[in-house]
């Protein structure tokens, strides 16, 4: 896979001095051992309250640097991706940020991480550090494991400390809140996909149709390969399993947690299934969704629990200076406010009616417009985004569903009437421009009883707002001439020259409008405009009819 580095051996110093110089003036700082001990923490800090300190290998951010900052972590110490920092980057993060109230560690439960930290903290004691610990082993992937690994749920506990020592309490209340924090908290992930660490061989061991369950923010394998199912049955099988370790009562936070390469779309409909689960009814408050916790580029997510009383939650809405932390909201029905009435265009004249002639002509032009919606996807995913035939299809399939309500009768009030239809049915541009087409054919229809004058008074319209003309590379190239030639009254030479236009943009090499805008000329080569097949086809099958 690609990445954005310059040397693998200074990515990891280089992406924390990004960090500190887009954080605002004064609030962070690194010492002066960098590269090979890193070590950020707060410019602030005076040392007159308790310390927190965490950290572990990089590829996890936000964390750990992310998080340092006033109500939270005091100093994040790092190591290179997935690597433990070493035990004298750990006393030296001590060293610089422990006062006389001392500091608590905040340790995710890796071997590397116990040993590295522990050893720091037992030399910091020896040299008259008052320093405590706590290990976060919230990750409930692996039944009966002895050492459960810690993951995203780490940040609870980073908050909660960070919110104790910040209202002044000492060492020993600061870590009691921790440690029974971090006993009461359970996670869960799933993710797509392997993590690709920069500058070495990726090798994806899911197969295309597979996920993991319970996978660890390293990329270790998951407990189990799951096929891919919609994401209300993944959420399914996550909250029935984190269910079962909270029990049926209290109420709990969750932290919507993504682990690094889920699109925020998805983020919202996997938080939308979390909330519409049966566990949603123990939720109180909600983090997220949110990369918080992330394992590099993993397509995945997780799910973090924590009993709440009522010191947490305090704890948990507390602002706090990072802005990698995202404020706590409660749990709450979704708003709704009633939408204004549209007034009707053309009031009595747009109550239904029928007319063979009419309907038959437009349901037949519908359907083809459907039937075309593959070929007009492939050829708009070469010169556009790959929506054109799903676009027009979606605008056919409103217009079919509500051919009933239409005034067939009167093809001005029909114009109108589509318009509106497609204003609402039709996503992107095509859509505003067709229904600014129909609109304004439809008042020209009114005052004057003659459907290709209504009609290229329509194209003017539309040209106008949209800013194409012929040459453009547009469904333009197409429709223009067919309606100018429609104006004699010859629908069979208007096919022809809607097909003549369509076909002209295959050796039109620069598009002046619309998505190919952007594609270069060595892409739009021999392909034709989808918008002006569209069209084409249009005219194909009004010609056929008539």
């Amino acid at each position: 896979m690609k990445h954005f580095f310059n040397r693998r051996e200074t990515i990891v110093t280089e992406a924390l001095d990004g960090l500190l110089l887009t954080s605002s003036a004064g609030r962070l700082a690194r010492l002066d051992t960098f590269p090979d001990i890193k070590v950020i923490l707060r410019a602030d800090w005076d040392k007159s309250k308790v310390a927190i300190i965490s950290g572990g290998g990089a590829g996890h951010e936000p964390s750990h640097a992310g998080f340092v900052g006033k109500g939270m972590l005091t100093a994040a110490v790092s190591g290179e991706i997935f690597a433990s920092p070493s035990v004298d980057a750990v006393l030296t993060a001590i060293r610089a940020v422990t006062g006389p109230k001392g500091a608590l560690l905040v340790v995710k439960n890796y071997t590397g991480d116990r040993l590295n930290f522990g050893l720091a903290a037992e030399k910091a004691r020896a040299e008259g550090f008052a320093v405590e610990m706590v290990i976060v082993a919230d990750d409930i992937a692996i039944p009966g494991i002895n050492q459960p690994r810690g993951v995203a749920g780490t940040l609870f506990v980073h908050k909660i400390a960070g919110y104790h020592a910040e209202a002044g309490a000492d060492l020993k209340t600061v870590s009691a809140q921790a440690a029974a924090a971090a006993h009461d908290i359970v996670s869960l992930g799933m993710s797509l996909s392997t993590c690709s660490v920069p500058g070495q061989t990726h090798e994806d061991r899911l197969g295309a149709n597979e996920g993991e369950l319970g996978l660890g923010i390293h990329g270790e394998p998951g407990v189990e390969r799951i096929s891919l199912q919609p994401v209300a049955d993944l959420v399914a099988t996550m909250t029935e399993r984190l269910a079962g370790k909270v029990g049926d009562t209290g109420d709990h936070a969750l932290l919507i947690n993504n682990l690094g390469a889920v699109p925020p779309l998805e983020m919202g409909v996997i938080a939308n299934a979390v909330l519409s689960s049966p566990i949603a009814g123990r939720v109180r408050l909600i983090i997220g969704p949110a990369p918080m916790m992330t394992a590099l580029n993993m397509n995945g997510f997780s799910l973090s629990l924590i009993r709440l009383d009522g010191d947490r939650e305090a704890a948990l809405k507390a602002a706090v200076a990072p802005h990698a932390w995202t404020p706590a909201t409660e749990r709450h029905e979704i708003a709704i406010v009633p939408a204004p009435q549209r007034p009707s265009m053309r009031n009595a004249a747009t109550s239904a009616s029928d007319d063979k002639h009419n309907r038959r002509l437009l349901t037949a032009v519908c359907e083809h417009l459907i039937s075309l919606e593959s070929e007009l996807n492939r050829l708009d995913s070469r010169v556009g985004d790959g929506d054109t035939g799903s676009t027009v299809a979606t605008g056919a399939r409103s217009i079919l569903s509500r051919i009933d309500t239409l005034p067939l009768k009167d093809p001005a009030a029909t114009m109108a009437s589509v318009g509106e239809i497609l204003s609402t049915s039709m996503g992107g541009s095509s859509g505003v421009l067709l229904s600014i087409f129909f609109t304004a054919a439809s008042k020209a229809m009114a005052e004057k009883a003659d459907l290709a004058a209504a009609l290229l008074a329509g194209l003017d319209r539309m040209t106008f707002y949209g800013g194409a003309g012929v040459g453009d590379r547009t469904m333009v190239d197409a429709l223009a001439p067919a309606l100018a030639v429609l104006t004699s009254g010859n629908v069979a030479g208007a096919a022809k020259a809607a097909a003549t236009g369509a076909e002209s943009t295959k050796a039109m090499r620069k598009a002046k409008a619309g998505r190919a805008s952007y594609v270069g000329e060595r892409d739009l080569e021999g392909v034709p405009d989808p918008g002006a097949v569209a069209v084409a086809g249009v005219f194909e099958v009004v010609a056929a009819l008539a």
